[in-house]
Protein backbone atom coordinates (compact mmCIF):
# COMPACT_ATOMS: atom_id res chain seq x y z
CA UNK A 1 0.00 0.00 0.00
CA UNK A 2 1.81 3.33 -1.19
CA UNK A 3 0.17 6.15 0.47
CA UNK A 4 -0.07 9.32 -1.75
CA UNK A 5 -1.27 13.41 -1.20
CA UNK A 6 -3.99 14.36 -3.29
CA UNK A 7 -5.59 18.00 -3.63
CA UNK A 8 -8.69 17.97 -5.55
CA UNK A 9 -8.50 21.99 -6.92
CA UNK A 10 -10.90 24.27 -8.22
CA UNK A 11 -13.15 24.53 -10.53
CA UNK A 12 -13.33 20.95 -12.27
CA UNK A 13 -10.99 19.82 -10.04
CA UNK A 14 -13.30 17.88 -7.27
CA UNK A 15 -15.31 15.70 -10.48
CA UNK A 16 -12.46 15.30 -12.18
CA UNK A 17 -10.18 14.36 -9.02
CA UNK A 18 -13.03 12.14 -7.33
CA UNK A 19 -13.94 10.04 -11.18
CA UNK A 20 -10.40 9.38 -10.99
CA UNK A 21 -9.69 7.78 -8.47
CA UNK A 22 -12.65 5.78 -8.77
CA UNK A 23 -11.14 4.53 -11.97
CA UNK A 24 -8.09 3.80 -10.35
CA UNK A 25 -9.60 2.00 -7.81
CA UNK A 26 -11.82 -0.11 -9.19
CA UNK A 27 -8.21 -1.30 -11.37
CA UNK A 28 -7.00 -2.36 -8.08
CA UNK A 29 -4.23 0.54 -7.47
CA UNK A 30 -2.92 -0.13 -3.91
CA UNK A 31 -2.86 3.33 -2.65
CA UNK A 32 -3.93 5.01 0.31
CA UNK A 33 -4.82 8.48 -0.43
CA UNK A 34 -4.70 11.49 2.20
CA UNK A 35 -6.39 14.72 1.14
CA UNK A 36 -5.22 18.82 1.87
CA UNK A 37 -6.27 21.70 0.51
CA UNK A 38 -4.61 24.03 -2.19
CA UNK A 39 -6.12 26.86 -4.51
CA UNK A 40 -8.23 29.43 -4.26
CA UNK A 41 -9.64 29.55 -1.17
CA UNK A 42 -6.04 29.11 0.17
CA UNK A 43 -5.29 31.93 -1.24
CA UNK A 44 -8.46 34.49 -0.73
CA UNK A 45 -7.37 33.36 3.26
CA UNK A 46 -4.28 35.23 2.76
CA UNK A 47 -1.48 32.60 1.74
CA UNK A 48 -0.15 34.30 -1.28
CA UNK A 49 1.57 30.91 -2.38
CA UNK A 50 -2.36 29.09 -2.43
CA UNK A 51 -0.62 26.26 0.01
CA UNK A 52 -0.22 26.04 4.17
CA UNK A 53 2.77 24.54 5.65
CA UNK A 54 0.98 21.49 7.07
CA UNK A 55 0.06 20.49 3.08
CA UNK A 56 3.76 20.74 2.80
CA UNK A 57 4.31 18.53 5.50
CA UNK A 58 1.96 16.13 4.04
CA UNK A 59 3.29 16.00 0.57
CA UNK A 60 6.99 15.65 1.89
CA UNK A 61 6.13 12.53 4.21
CA UNK A 62 4.39 10.98 1.20
CA UNK A 63 6.91 11.81 -1.54
CA UNK A 64 3.92 11.63 -4.04
CA UNK A 65 1.42 13.99 -5.12
CA UNK A 66 -1.49 13.70 -7.58
CA UNK A 67 -3.28 17.11 -8.18
CA UNK A 68 -6.45 18.66 -9.73
CA UNK A 69 -6.04 21.91 -11.22
CA UNK A 70 -6.62 25.38 -9.39
CA UNK A 71 -7.77 28.31 -9.91
CA UNK A 72 -5.20 31.19 -8.88
CA UNK A 73 -6.86 34.79 -8.36
CA UNK A 74 -6.01 37.74 -10.67
CA UNK A 75 -3.87 40.54 -9.18
CA UNK A 76 -3.10 41.02 -5.07
CA UNK A 77 0.74 39.40 -5.50
CA UNK A 78 -0.69 35.39 -5.95
CA UNK A 79 2.46 33.03 -6.57
CA UNK A 80 1.99 30.14 -9.37
CA UNK A 81 1.64 26.79 -6.74
CA UNK A 82 2.80 24.94 -9.72
CA UNK A 83 5.86 26.74 -10.46
CA UNK A 84 6.47 27.11 -6.43
CA UNK A 85 5.78 23.14 -5.94
CA UNK A 86 8.32 21.82 -8.75
CA UNK A 87 11.23 24.51 -7.20
CA UNK A 88 10.85 24.06 -3.57
CA UNK A 89 10.11 20.02 -4.05
CA UNK A 90 13.31 19.74 -6.83
CA UNK A 91 10.89 18.56 -9.59
CA UNK A 92 13.68 18.76 -12.28
CA UNK A 93 11.70 16.70 -15.45
CA UNK A 94 8.63 17.54 -16.26
CA UNK A 95 7.45 14.72 -18.66
CA UNK A 96 4.38 14.73 -21.36
CA UNK A 97 3.77 12.68 -23.68
CA UNK A 98 1.59 13.76 -26.33
CA UNK A 99 -0.22 10.37 -28.45
CA UNK A 100 -2.51 10.84 -31.22
CA UNK A 101 -6.09 9.00 -30.68
CA UNK A 102 -6.93 8.65 -34.44
CA UNK A 103 -9.13 8.19 -35.80
CA UNK A 104 -11.50 8.45 -32.80
CA UNK A 105 -10.15 12.19 -31.62
CA UNK A 106 -9.88 14.15 -34.75
CA UNK A 107 -6.18 15.21 -35.55
CA UNK A 108 -4.38 16.06 -38.48
CA UNK A 109 -1.31 14.03 -36.91
CA UNK A 110 -2.78 10.68 -36.87
CA UNK A 111 1.10 8.83 -36.37
CA UNK A 112 2.19 11.25 -33.43
CA UNK A 113 3.35 9.63 -30.75
CA UNK A 114 5.73 12.07 -28.98
CA UNK A 115 7.02 12.87 -25.25
CA UNK A 116 8.12 15.97 -24.39
CA UNK A 117 10.68 16.23 -21.38
CA UNK A 118 11.21 19.83 -20.17
CA UNK A 119 14.17 21.34 -17.85
CA UNK A 120 11.41 22.50 -14.86
CA UNK A 121 13.08 24.70 -12.24
CA UNK A 122 15.24 27.20 -14.10
CA UNK A 123 15.97 29.09 -17.27
CA UNK A 124 13.52 32.08 -17.55
CA UNK A 125 10.82 30.27 -14.74
CA UNK A 126 13.82 31.47 -12.09
CA UNK A 127 11.62 34.41 -12.00
CA UNK A 128 14.05 36.77 -11.39
CA UNK A 129 13.28 40.41 -12.91
CA UNK A 130 14.28 43.94 -12.33
CA UNK A 131 12.94 47.25 -13.78
CA UNK A 132 16.96 48.95 -14.27
CA UNK A 133 15.77 52.25 -16.43
CA UNK A 134 12.45 54.39 -17.17
CA UNK A 135 13.07 52.12 -20.19
CA UNK A 136 14.31 48.85 -19.84
CA UNK A 137 13.14 45.90 -17.25
CA UNK A 138 15.57 42.57 -17.06
CA UNK A 139 15.12 38.78 -16.52
CA UNK A 140 17.67 36.98 -16.39
CA UNK A 141 17.79 33.96 -17.46
CA UNK A 142 19.67 30.88 -15.64
CA UNK A 143 21.03 27.65 -17.18
CA UNK A 144 23.17 25.41 -14.72
CA UNK A 145 25.23 22.41 -15.78
CA UNK A 146 23.23 20.39 -12.75
CA UNK A 147 19.93 20.72 -14.49
CA UNK A 148 21.05 20.38 -18.03
CA UNK A 149 22.59 17.27 -16.64
CA UNK A 150 19.90 15.73 -14.93
CA UNK A 151 17.18 16.62 -17.35
CA UNK A 152 19.19 15.31 -20.38
CA UNK A 153 20.21 11.77 -18.38
CA UNK A 154 16.54 11.79 -17.50
CA UNK A 155 15.53 11.97 -21.32
CA UNK A 156 18.06 9.13 -22.60
CA UNK A 157 17.08 7.29 -19.30
CA UNK A 158 13.50 7.64 -20.36
CA UNK A 159 13.98 6.42 -23.74
CA UNK A 160 15.96 3.24 -22.99
CA UNK A 161 13.09 2.54 -20.50
CA UNK A 162 10.11 2.81 -23.02
CA UNK A 163 11.78 1.37 -25.88
CA UNK A 164 11.86 4.87 -27.55
CA UNK A 165 14.93 5.04 -30.48
CA UNK A 166 15.21 8.75 -30.54
CA UNK A 167 15.73 12.07 -28.70
CA UNK A 168 15.89 15.23 -29.88
CA UNK A 169 17.41 18.19 -28.17
CA UNK A 170 15.82 21.80 -28.95
CA UNK A 171 17.46 25.21 -28.28
CA UNK A 172 18.01 28.93 -29.85
CA UNK A 173 21.99 28.57 -29.11
CA UNK A 174 23.15 29.59 -32.30
CA UNK A 175 21.60 33.34 -30.64
CA UNK A 176 22.43 32.35 -26.61
CA UNK A 177 25.70 31.11 -26.70
CA UNK A 178 26.46 30.98 -23.45
CA UNK A 179 22.87 29.46 -22.03
CA UNK A 180 21.51 27.54 -24.43
CA UNK A 181 25.11 26.60 -25.67
CA UNK A 182 25.36 24.73 -22.26
CA UNK A 183 22.06 23.03 -22.57
CA UNK A 184 23.63 21.74 -26.13
CA UNK A 185 26.95 20.79 -24.78
CA UNK A 186 25.68 18.85 -21.88
CA UNK A 187 23.52 17.04 -24.13
CA UNK A 188 26.27 16.16 -26.56
CA UNK A 189 28.17 14.80 -23.90
CA UNK A 190 25.36 12.76 -22.51
CA UNK A 191 24.47 11.16 -25.81
CA UNK A 192 27.64 9.38 -26.12
CA UNK A 193 26.92 7.36 -23.24
CA UNK A 194 23.62 6.21 -25.24
CA UNK A 195 24.78 4.76 -28.43
CA UNK A 196 21.90 2.39 -28.65
CA UNK A 197 19.78 5.42 -28.44
CA UNK A 198 19.42 7.94 -32.17
CA UNK A 199 19.96 11.65 -31.12
CA UNK A 200 20.23 14.85 -32.86
CA UNK A 201 19.78 18.93 -32.22
CA UNK A 202 16.96 20.92 -33.78
CA UNK A 203 17.27 25.23 -33.24
CA UNK A 204 14.17 25.65 -31.40
CA UNK A 205 12.11 27.70 -34.21
CA UNK A 206 12.59 25.44 -36.93
CA UNK A 207 12.29 22.05 -34.77
CA UNK A 208 8.89 23.86 -33.55
CA UNK A 209 7.78 24.59 -36.88
CA UNK A 210 8.65 21.10 -37.57
CA UNK A 211 6.67 19.45 -35.00
CA UNK A 212 3.92 21.14 -35.62
CA UNK A 213 3.63 20.16 -38.83
CA UNK A 214 5.47 16.61 -38.72
CA UNK A 215 5.26 15.22 -35.45
CA UNK A 216 5.86 11.60 -36.39
CA UNK A 217 9.45 12.78 -37.08
CA UNK A 218 10.19 13.01 -33.33
CA UNK A 219 10.34 10.81 -30.35
CA UNK A 220 11.33 12.04 -27.14
CA UNK A 221 12.37 15.48 -27.39
CA UNK A 222 14.22 17.26 -24.52
CA UNK A 223 14.42 21.13 -24.08
CA UNK A 224 14.85 23.79 -21.55
CA UNK A 225 12.08 25.19 -19.72
CA UNK A 226 10.01 28.16 -21.59
CA UNK A 227 10.44 26.30 -24.69
CA UNK A 228 9.21 23.40 -23.06
CA UNK A 229 6.52 24.45 -21.75
CA UNK A 230 4.64 26.33 -25.19
CA UNK A 231 5.69 23.25 -27.25
CA UNK A 232 4.51 20.42 -24.91
CA UNK A 233 0.67 22.39 -25.19
CA UNK A 234 1.34 23.15 -28.81
CA UNK A 235 2.10 18.96 -28.92
CA UNK A 236 -0.91 18.33 -26.92
CA UNK A 237 -3.42 20.45 -28.75
CA UNK A 238 -2.52 18.83 -32.20
CA UNK A 239 -3.08 15.44 -31.05
CA UNK A 240 -6.99 16.53 -30.31
CA UNK A 241 -7.16 17.96 -27.23
CA UNK A 242 -5.47 19.57 -24.18
CA UNK A 243 -7.82 18.24 -22.00
CA UNK A 244 -6.66 14.95 -22.74
CA UNK A 245 -2.94 15.13 -21.32
CA UNK A 246 -1.24 14.39 -18.15
CA UNK A 247 1.57 15.21 -16.56
CA UNK A 248 4.35 14.05 -14.98
CA UNK A 249 6.41 16.31 -12.20
CA UNK A 250 10.08 14.02 -11.52
CA UNK A 251 12.56 14.78 -8.65
CA UNK A 252 15.27 12.95 -6.88
CA UNK A 253 12.70 12.86 -3.45
CA UNK A 254 9.37 13.76 -4.69
CA UNK A 255 6.63 13.68 -7.42
CA UNK A 256 3.74 15.38 -8.34
CA UNK A 257 1.16 14.29 -11.30
CA UNK A 258 -1.76 15.92 -12.70
CA UNK A 259 -3.13 17.34 -15.88
CA UNK A 260 -2.09 20.33 -17.96
CA UNK A 261 -5.34 21.64 -18.49
CA UNK A 262 -7.22 24.53 -15.92
CA UNK A 263 -9.76 24.51 -13.72
CA UNK A 264 -12.45 25.91 -16.08
CA UNK A 265 -14.62 26.83 -13.37
CA UNK A 266 -17.38 27.92 -15.68
CA UNK A 267 -17.57 24.27 -16.19
CA UNK A 268 -17.70 23.62 -12.40
CA UNK A 269 -20.72 21.07 -11.07
CA UNK A 270 -22.16 20.29 -14.36
CA UNK A 271 -20.51 16.34 -14.49
CA UNK A 272 -19.30 17.35 -18.28
CA UNK A 273 -15.82 17.65 -17.39
CA UNK A 274 -13.38 15.13 -19.43
CA UNK A 275 -11.29 13.54 -16.34
CA UNK A 276 -8.67 12.09 -19.00
CA UNK A 277 -5.97 14.58 -18.47
CA UNK A 278 -5.86 13.89 -14.52
CA UNK A 279 -6.37 10.04 -14.98
CA UNK A 280 -3.06 10.04 -17.48
CA UNK A 281 -1.67 11.63 -14.61
CA UNK A 282 -2.43 8.62 -12.65
CA UNK A 283 -1.36 6.47 -14.96
CA UNK A 284 1.68 8.08 -14.70
CA UNK A 285 1.73 8.23 -11.09
CA UNK A 286 1.08 4.43 -11.08
CA UNK A 287 3.85 3.23 -12.95
CA UNK A 288 6.04 6.29 -10.72
CA UNK A 289 4.91 4.08 -7.49
CA UNK A 290 5.79 0.32 -9.38
CA UNK A 291 2.21 -0.63 -9.95
CA UNK A 292 2.75 -0.98 -13.91
CA UNK A 293 -0.01 -3.67 -13.80
CA UNK A 294 -2.50 -1.32 -12.60
CA UNK A 295 -1.53 1.48 -14.65
CA UNK A 296 -1.28 -0.55 -18.25
CA UNK A 297 -4.98 -2.12 -17.10
CA UNK A 298 -6.20 1.41 -16.11
CA UNK A 299 -4.47 2.56 -19.70
CA UNK A 300 -5.82 0.11 -22.04
CA UNK A 301 -9.43 0.30 -20.62
CA UNK A 302 -9.70 4.51 -21.38
CA UNK A 303 -8.07 3.86 -24.88
CA UNK A 304 -11.03 1.23 -25.43
CA UNK A 305 -13.49 3.77 -23.85
CA UNK A 306 -12.44 5.83 -26.52
CA UNK A 307 -12.74 3.41 -29.46
CA UNK A 308 -15.96 2.84 -28.17
CA UNK A 309 -16.65 6.24 -28.70
CA UNK A 310 -17.61 6.85 -25.23
CA UNK A 311 -16.56 10.89 -25.27
CA UNK A 312 -17.83 13.78 -23.15
CA UNK A 313 -18.39 17.00 -24.88
CA UNK A 314 -14.99 18.15 -25.54
CA UNK A 315 -14.43 15.40 -28.02
CA UNK A 316 -17.57 13.98 -29.01
CA UNK A 317 -17.51 14.33 -32.71
CA UNK A 318 -21.04 13.48 -35.15
CA UNK A 319 -20.52 10.16 -37.20
CA UNK A 320 -17.23 9.52 -35.32
CA UNK A 321 -18.34 9.39 -31.61
CA UNK A 322 -21.28 6.96 -30.46
CA UNK A 323 -22.24 8.68 -27.30
CA UNK A 324 -21.78 11.87 -25.23
CA UNK A 325 -21.52 11.22 -21.63
CA UNK A 326 -20.70 13.49 -18.50
CA UNK A 327 -18.16 13.20 -16.14
CA UNK A 328 -19.00 10.16 -14.20
CA UNK A 329 -20.76 8.03 -16.86
CA UNK A 330 -16.96 8.14 -18.38
CA UNK A 331 -15.63 6.87 -15.51
CA UNK A 332 -18.43 4.32 -15.21
CA UNK A 333 -17.39 3.23 -19.11
CA UNK A 334 -13.33 3.05 -18.12
CA UNK A 335 -14.10 0.85 -15.40
CA UNK A 336 -16.48 -1.26 -17.33
CA UNK A 337 -13.28 -1.61 -20.08
CA UNK A 338 -11.25 -2.76 -17.25
CA UNK A 339 -9.65 -6.02 -18.23
CA UNK A 340 -10.25 -5.15 -21.94
CA UNK A 341 -7.53 -3.99 -24.85
CA UNK A 342 -8.37 -1.50 -27.83
CA UNK A 343 -8.40 -3.20 -31.02
CA UNK A 344 -7.98 -0.19 -33.34
CA UNK A 345 -5.43 2.03 -31.12
CA UNK A 346 -2.29 0.46 -30.05
CA UNK A 347 -2.68 -1.48 -26.89
CA UNK A 348 0.19 0.09 -23.86
CA UNK A 349 2.13 -2.51 -22.18
CA UNK A 350 4.54 -1.39 -19.48
CA UNK A 351 5.33 -4.99 -18.23
CA UNK A 352 9.39 -5.27 -17.64
CA UNK A 353 10.33 -1.57 -17.69
CA UNK A 354 13.38 -0.92 -16.07
CA UNK A 355 13.91 1.42 -13.43
CA UNK A 356 15.18 4.46 -14.28
CA UNK A 357 18.93 4.81 -13.50
CA UNK A 358 19.20 8.30 -12.18
CA UNK A 359 22.55 8.90 -10.62
CA UNK A 360 22.99 11.79 -8.48
CA UNK A 361 24.90 14.89 -9.62
CA UNK A 362 28.11 15.03 -9.05
CA UNK A 363 30.32 18.46 -9.03
CA UNK A 364 32.98 18.81 -11.96
CA UNK A 365 36.28 19.64 -10.55
CA UNK A 366 36.26 23.48 -10.84
CA UNK A 367 37.93 25.23 -13.94
CA UNK A 368 40.61 28.15 -13.83
CA UNK A 369 38.61 30.72 -12.68
CA UNK A 370 40.32 34.34 -14.03
CA UNK A 371 38.26 37.86 -14.36
CA UNK A 372 39.13 39.75 -17.91
CA UNK A 373 37.01 42.78 -17.66
CA UNK A 374 33.46 43.66 -15.94
CA UNK A 375 30.47 45.34 -18.13
CA UNK A 376 29.32 48.54 -16.11
CA UNK A 377 25.42 48.89 -17.24
CA UNK A 378 24.23 52.61 -16.85
CA UNK A 379 20.86 54.75 -17.06
CA UNK A 380 21.57 57.38 -19.17
CA UNK A 381 18.21 59.24 -20.96
CA UNK A 382 20.37 60.85 -24.42
CA UNK A 383 20.36 59.07 -27.34
CA UNK A 384 24.24 59.46 -28.51
CA UNK A 385 26.76 57.17 -27.86
CA UNK A 386 29.58 59.44 -28.87
CA UNK A 387 28.42 61.66 -26.51
CA UNK A 388 28.49 59.13 -24.24
CA UNK A 389 31.69 57.75 -24.41
CA UNK A 390 33.41 61.00 -23.51
CA UNK A 391 30.93 60.85 -20.22
CA UNK A 392 31.60 57.08 -19.52
CA UNK A 393 35.91 57.47 -20.38
CA UNK A 394 36.33 59.55 -17.16
CA UNK A 395 36.32 56.88 -15.46
CA UNK A 396 38.81 54.86 -16.71
CA UNK A 397 41.86 53.88 -14.34
CA UNK A 398 45.06 52.76 -15.44
CA UNK A 399 43.90 48.96 -15.05
CA UNK A 400 40.55 49.15 -16.99
CA UNK A 401 39.38 51.16 -20.06
CA UNK A 402 36.19 51.37 -21.91
CA UNK A 403 36.13 48.94 -24.50
CA UNK A 404 33.26 49.05 -26.26
CA UNK A 405 29.80 50.10 -25.69
CA UNK A 406 26.31 48.54 -26.21
CA UNK A 407 22.82 49.52 -26.42
CA UNK A 408 20.23 46.41 -26.20
CA UNK A 409 23.08 44.29 -27.16
CA UNK A 410 23.81 46.07 -30.40
CA UNK A 411 27.20 48.11 -30.39
CA UNK A 412 26.94 51.53 -31.26
CA UNK A 413 30.65 52.58 -29.73
CA UNK A 414 32.84 52.53 -31.39
CA UNK A 415 31.75 52.85 -35.04
CA UNK A 416 28.31 52.05 -34.55
CA UNK A 417 25.69 52.95 -36.89
CA UNK A 418 23.52 56.05 -36.55
CA UNK A 419 20.81 54.29 -37.97
CA UNK A 420 20.41 52.12 -34.58
CA UNK A 421 17.62 53.19 -32.14
CA UNK A 422 19.24 53.31 -28.86
CA UNK A 423 17.28 53.16 -25.35
CA UNK A 424 18.07 54.38 -21.82
CA UNK A 425 19.65 51.21 -21.00
CA UNK A 426 23.62 51.45 -21.75
CA UNK A 427 26.23 48.48 -21.27
CA UNK A 428 30.06 49.91 -20.91
CA UNK A 429 32.33 47.32 -21.10
CA UNK A 430 35.48 47.44 -19.52
CA UNK A 431 39.03 45.48 -20.35
CA UNK A 432 42.38 45.37 -18.97
CA UNK A 433 44.95 48.23 -20.65
CA UNK A 434 47.30 47.60 -22.40
CA UNK A 435 49.92 45.12 -20.37
CA UNK A 436 47.85 45.04 -17.41
CA UNK A 437 45.63 42.76 -15.80
CA UNK A 438 41.99 43.60 -13.93
CA UNK A 439 41.15 42.95 -10.24
CA UNK A 440 37.90 43.40 -8.15
CA UNK A 441 39.66 46.54 -6.40
CA UNK A 442 39.55 48.40 -10.36
CA UNK A 443 35.93 47.61 -10.61
CA UNK A 444 35.14 49.73 -7.16
CA UNK A 445 37.43 52.34 -8.28
CA UNK A 446 35.51 52.21 -11.59
CA UNK A 447 32.28 52.56 -9.45
CA UNK A 448 33.87 55.10 -7.34
CA UNK A 449 34.70 57.26 -10.20
CA UNK A 450 31.05 56.80 -11.45
CA UNK A 451 29.56 58.17 -8.61
CA UNK A 452 31.55 61.36 -8.42
CA UNK A 453 30.90 61.78 -11.98
CA UNK A 454 27.07 61.66 -11.23
CA UNK A 455 27.09 58.58 -13.30
CA UNK A 456 23.97 56.36 -12.92
CA UNK A 457 25.61 52.81 -12.41
CA UNK A 458 22.39 50.11 -11.98
CA UNK A 459 24.52 46.99 -12.06
CA UNK A 460 28.11 45.38 -13.21
CA UNK A 461 28.42 42.07 -14.68
CA UNK A 462 31.69 40.60 -14.18
CA UNK A 463 33.31 39.35 -17.49
CA UNK A 464 35.35 35.49 -16.83
CA UNK A 465 37.55 33.26 -18.59
CA UNK A 466 36.98 30.09 -17.82
CA UNK A 467 40.44 27.59 -18.18
CA UNK A 468 41.07 30.63 -20.99
CA UNK A 469 38.15 30.27 -22.35
CA UNK A 470 36.38 33.69 -22.77
CA UNK A 471 32.53 33.34 -20.49
CA UNK A 472 31.06 36.06 -22.14
CA UNK A 473 28.49 37.19 -24.28
CA UNK A 474 30.34 39.44 -27.13
CA UNK A 475 28.32 42.82 -28.16
CA UNK A 476 26.10 41.76 -31.85
CA UNK A 477 28.33 43.96 -34.79
CA UNK A 478 31.56 42.77 -33.01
Amino acid sequence: MTKITIAKGDGIGPEIMDATLEIIMAAGAEIEAEEIEVGEKVYLAGNTSGIAAEAWDTIIRNKVFLKAPITTPQGGGYKSLNVTTRKFLGLYSNVRPCMSLYPFVNTKHPEMDIVIIRENEEDLYAGIEHQQTDEVVQCLKLISRPGCEKIVRYAFEYARQQNRKKVTCFTKDNIMKQTDGLFHQVFDEIAKEYPEIENEHWIIDIGAAKMADTPEAFDVIVMPNLYGDVLSDVAAQITGSVGLAGSANIGEECAMFEAIHGSAPRRAGQNVANPSGLLNGAIMMLNHIGQTEVAEKVHNAWLKTLEDGIHTYDIFKEGVSKQKVGTNEFAQAVIGNLGCKPATLKPVSYAGNSTLNLPKYVRKPAANKELVGVDVFVHWSGTDPEELAPIIKKIESEAAVLSMITNRGIKVWPNGFKETFCTDHWRCRFKPAEGKAIDKNDIIELLSKALAENIDTIKTENLYAFDGKPAYSLGQGQ
